[in-house]
């Protein structure tokens, strides 16, 4: 029954985080600054957990206090960077191909859970991981050679890039951890550090000019992404891992593309090309060897 509930779990983060891009992508053509936009809808979030987590955060204290420094990362890599990447993202690229890159975190997480000593990987996750690498390189390049050899690519994808690793790191830190925190109790304190990290790029955004407008539009837009991928997906993924693993809850992220493509084709009217076919299949291929290698583990 665990394991089913964690799945459960995973499927809903997956809905939820794709429905971040689709916000994302709203929130550029709407002129909302990115880096303002995470900074608000955090503080928003830390606002609504505060009276739900307030009597946790005393009674774990000590815990909490022992264990700053991998906290202050987990805020750092999933508030403070993920978020800041994938909104910037989305101003120079397509939803499908951000939220594509998504799927191949797993593949980032592999890695790092390696390198980190972790989970134990073999020829299976290490086959896993070259031919997600292979279905990166498919959608970065279109699968046109001339980008390769001329570095010519979309600032977008590159910067989507950055995202999937610095959630990579956040998942294999959350993997590492040892101590036990109620989940919201969790969340919230993610929150905090990862506020501490986008208060100076909100102050940059600022300085630069960029301010945003307080109206309705800006509302309905924190609300939703305050509930949904912030308390919800953080939830339901944090407490996935925690029951199945780094490795095997980051085959879900599979889920985002298909769920972020469907509706991007829709709302935005964007178009599934050839080379984002080869990439989802290199990727999602990748995916499931990673997957084989846990079973058999």
């Amino acid at each position: 029954m665990q394991n089913i509930k964690a799945y459960v779990m995973l499927v809903c983060a997956s809905l939820f985080w794709a429905g971040n891009f689709m916000v994302g992508k709203y929130a550029f053509l709407t002129e909302i600054p990115p880096l303002s936009l995470v900074f608000y809808r955090w503080s928003l979030v830390w606002i609504i957990l505060l009276p739900f987590t307030i009597k946790e955060i005393i009674k774990y204290k000590d815990t909490i206090l022992k264990n700053l420094p991998l906290l202050f990362f987990l805020g750092l890599t999933s508030v403070g960077l993920f978020n800041s990447f994938t909104y910037l993202s989305l101003i120079h690229t397509q939803v499908i191909n951000a939220s594509l890159f998504n799927a191949a975190i797993p593949a980032i997480i592999i890695l790092l859970c390696f390198l980190f000593k972790i989970e134990k990987t073999n020829k299976f996750q290490i086959l896993g991981l070259i031919i997600s690498v292979g279905g990166i390189l498919a959608i970065v390049t279109k699968l046109k050679l001339d980008i390769l050899l001329s570095l010519s690519f979309n600032k977008g994808d590159l910067i989507m890039i950055g995202g999937v690793i610095t959630w990579g790191v956040y998942s294999t830190l959350l993997k590492k951890k040892k101590f036990t925190l109620p989940l919201l109790t969790l969340v919230h304190i993610i929150c905090t550090f990862g506020l501490i990290s986008v208060f100076p790029q909100y102050l940059y955004e600022l300085s630069n000019g960029q301010v945003i407008r307080f109206d309705t539009n800006l509302v309905y837009t924190l609300f939703f992404l305050a509930l949904f991928p912030s308390i919800g997906s953080y939830y339901c993924w944090a407490g996935a891992v925690s029951v199945i693993g780094a490795n095997r809850a980051g085959i879900s992220l599979s889920l985002i593309p298909l769920f972020s493509s469907i509706m991007a084709i829709l709302i935005y009217n964007e178009t599934f090309q050839f080379f984002h076919l080869i990439g989802a299949i290199l990727i999602i291929l990748g995916l499931f060897l990673s997957n084989k290698e846990i079973k058999n583990a």
